[in-house]
C-alpha cells in the first residue's frame, strides 16, 4: 500500500491508456501514492500483455515494468452500458488519462467537455502522436515514425550507413515522464485554484524537446549536424566512443582541463600543446584522431576507466544488460523492483520502478501489475453495483 504522505496519496486516476506512454506515465503516479485504474477491453486488453514476448499468458515484461501498483477492469467501452459505468468512475476521480487517436474519446462520448460535466474539476490528459489539433493530429503513431519525423533519425547513424532509430523507445518512454510531469502540474494548479485542466501531450512534442539543443542551433545559426556516428554533437575529437583493447569507452572530454587530461594520459599531450582551444582542435580533428584513435586502442577498458577517473574525465565502459545489473550503484539507486512472477510463483521478476529518489515519502509499489480484469468486481462494488448486476453486466459483454 502507498505511504498516505505520499505526494498523490488519495486521488484516483481512470486510465484508458495502453502499450508503453501512457502507462508508463500513470504508473509514475502510481508510485507516489494515486490509486490508478487501469480499464481495457475484454479479451485481449492492453496491446503491451504481449509486447516484446511470446509469453500467451498477457503478462508480458513490458507491460509488468509498465502498469505495476495498478488496479485493473475490463470494460467494453463501444457497449451502451459502459457509459454509465464510466461516469460513476470520473464522479468518483481525480484524473482522467487516454492515448487513443484523436477524436475517439469524443466518439465514445468521454470526451473532456463531456466528462467536465460530471466532474468540473478534472484534470484530463490526452497523450498522441501529433496533439489533439492540427493537420497531422488524426495520424496513427508509434515510437519509430516520430522518430525519423521528428528529425531524431537524421542526426542518428554513421554516413556510410546511413540514419538510424534507437534501439529503445525513447520517444515513449520520454513521453511517459514528459506526461507525468505535466499531470502532476496539472494536479497541482487544482490543489491550489480549484480548477479542473485540459492537458494534451504530443509525442513529437517531446521528441523536439529531446533534440532542444541540435534544434536551437540549426534555428538560430542554420547549423545542421547531420550523421556523426558515436561523436559528440560538438565535433570535438577528445569526445566519442573509443575501441579500446578489449572493447569500447566513452569519453566526453570536452572541457579544456579534461581534453588536456585526456591528451596527457594517450601519451600524445604535445597536441594540446599545439592545439589549446576547442576551435583549433576542431580544425585539425582528422590529426589528433589519427593519433588518439589508436593510442586508446592499446590499453583496455579498466586502464581508461581508471586513469579518467583519476583525472576527473566523465568516461564509461559501453556495457551489455548483464554487465549494467551487476552495477554495484544500482543496489543504492532501488531502481530495481521484484514483483510477482506470473511464470513461478516461486521466483519474483524483476522490473525497472521510479528513476529518482526522495526522502521522506519515496516512490513505492502498491503491488505487482494486475491481470486482465483481476479488479473489475471489486472496483464496480465499490461505485455500487450489487452481485446481481455485476452477472448482469458480465452476460451482457460490458465487462
Amino acid at each position: 500500500m502507498s505511504d498516505s504522505s505520499q505526494a498523490f496519496s488519495g486521488l484516483r486516476i481512470i486510465d484508458f491508456t495502453q502499450v508503453l506512454a501512457g502507462p508508463f506515465a500513470t504508473q509514475q503516479l502510481a508510485q507516489l501514492g494515486a490509486e490508478v485504474i487501469k480499464i481495457e477491453q475484454p479479451g485481449e486488453g492492453d496491446l503491451s500483455r504481449a509486447l516484446l514476448s511470446t509469453r500467451e499468458n498477457g503478462m508480458a515484461p513490458s507491460y509488468l515494468t509498465c502498469n505495476i501498483g495498478k488496479r485493473a477492469i475490463t470494460l467494453d467501452l463501444k457497449h451502451p452500458r459502459a457509459k454509465e459505468i464510466v461516469h460513476r468512475l470520473v464522479a468518483s476521480a481525480d484524473a482522467v488519462v487516454e492515448n487513443f487517436r484523436p477524436g475517439t474519446m469524443t466518439k465514445l462520448g468521454f470526451d473532456y467537455a463531456t466528462l467536465q460535466t460530471i466532474k468540473p474539476d478534472l484534470v484530463y490528459a490526452s497523450i498522441s502522436g501529433y496533439g489533439q489539433s492540427g493537420p497531422k493530429s488524426p495520424l496513427a503513431a508509434f515510437d519509430g515514425a516520430i522518430q525519423a519525423a521528428s528529425g531524431m533519425m537524421s542526426i542518428s547513424g554513421h554516413e556510410a550507413t546511413g540514419p538510424v532509430r534507437t534501439g529503445y523507445f525513447a520517444v515513449d518512454m520520454s513521453t511517459a515522464l514528459n506526461a507525468a510531469f505535466a499531470i502532476s502540474a496539472a494536479l497541482l494548479r487544482r490543489e491550489r485554484t480549484g480548477a479542473g485542466q485540459r492537458v494534451d501531450i504530443s509525442m513529437l512534442d517531446t521528441a523536439l524537446v529531446l533534440q532542444a539543443p541540435q534544434l536551437s542551433t540549426y534555428l538560430i545559426e542554420d547549423e545542421q549536424p547531420g550523421l556523426r556516428g558515436n561523436e559528440s554533437p560538438t565535433g570535438q575529437p577528445t569526445v566519442n566512443v573509443f575501441a579500446a583493447a578489449d572493447g569500447y569507452v566513452q569519453i566526453a572530454a570536452l572541457a579544456e582541463h579534461q581534453a588536456e587530461a585526456l591528451l596527457n594520459a594517450a601519451g600524445c599531450g604535445e597536441l594540446y600543446g599545439r592545439f589549446p582551444s576547442a576551435n583549433e582542435r576542431l580544425a585539425h580533428k582528422a590529426e589528433i584522431e589519427a593519433i588518439l584513435h589508436p593510442a586508446i586502442a592499446a590499453k583496455p577498458k579498466a586502464d581508461w576507466l581508471a586513469l579518467m577517473q583519476e583525472a576527473g574525465v566523465p568516461c564509461g565502459a559501453v556495457k551489455d544488460f548483464p554487465e549494467v545489473l551487476a552495477d554495484e550503484q544500482l543496489t543504492y539507486r532501488a531502481i530495481l523492483h521484484d514483483t510477482v512472477n506470473p511464470d513461478n510463483a516461486s521466483a519474483p521478476a524483476t522490473v525497472i520502478a521510479a528513476g529518482h529518489m526522495s526522502e521522506p515519502a519515496p516512490p513505492t509499489t502498491q503491488g505487482p501489475a494486475p491481470t486482465l480484469g483481476q479488479d473489475t468486481d471489486a472496483v464496480l462494488g465499490e461505485l455500487g453495483y450489487s452481485q446481481a448486476q455485476l452477472d448482469e453486466l458480465r452476460n451482457q459483454g460490458v465487462i
